[in-house]
């Protein structure tokens, strides 16, 4: 399984960067600023946070505002070449940053793609994650959007959340994957991984996405 960090073959794409701005649910999601220093910091916060590095371990730790700056400015390079499609999830009323959501290693041959995305502390148990990554996916297998066939969630066995937000989004569980991700805070060790998938052609969800009540609880996926 593919790394998030790893950036992978060229192919030419057609949607050109920047990406749109997502509105819905009570969110807009915005493409990162690397200029910003904001940006950075919000970045620093997601990427430090002690359950960010519970259930996932990156490539390259993030230690301090510089290292989150080359981090974040390496996810906006992957961007600008057609790998993944990063935002920044804000408050559609206030434009606090509350989140991260990607459709990642995106592969324009085969349509397919993965998601990731992470919720700040204060911004959790108001289903952040499920509305985020509601309107990911619909731009991703929208034909009007990235027209992908396949959008791929993976998290780690025991992130018993991420099932829940998964199902809730129409991403149904495929299976597990033996030693699929490193264990935390580990490059020398694996965990498996339970595998979520929906494709353009399933039927779309209906979850409750217009309260920000119930718990996504700690809702960070980087798969």
């Amino acid at each position: 399984m593919p790394h998030p960090d790893i950036r992978p073959a060229g192919h030419p794409h057609p949607h050109p960067y920047p990406h749109p701005d997502l509105h819905g649910h009570g969110l807009r999601l915005r493409p990162w600023n690397p200029d910003s220093e904001d940006d950075a910091a919000t970045w620093f916060r997601g990427r430090s946070d002690p359950e960010f590095r519970r259930w996932n371990t990156p490539l390259r730790i993030t230690t301090d505002l510089d290292s989150a700056r080359e981090s974040l400015r390496d996810t906006v390079r992957n961007m600008r070449e057609g790998a993944s499609a990063a935002y920044c999830v804000t408050d559609a009323a206030t434009g606090t940053a509350v989140g991260h959501v990607a459709i990642n290693v995106i592969d324009w041959i085969m349509r397919s793609a993965r998601v990731g995305y992470w919720v700040l502390p204060e911004a959790r148990g108001r289903r952040v994650a499920t509305r985020a990554l509601a309107l990911v996916a619909q731009r991703a297998l929208a034909e009007t959007g990235l027209a992908l066939h396949r959008l791929e969630l993976g998290h780690a066995v025991g992130h018993d959340s991420s099932c829940r937000i998964a199902e809730r989004c129409g991403f149904r569980y495929e299976g597990t994957l033996r030693g699929a991700m490193w264990e935390a805070g580990r490059q020398d060790a694996y965990r498996d991984v339970h595998l979520h998938a929906r494709l353009a052609t399933d039927p779309a969800p209906t979850p409750d996405l217009d309260s920000d009540t119930g718990r996504d609880a700690d809702s960070n996926v980087n798969l």
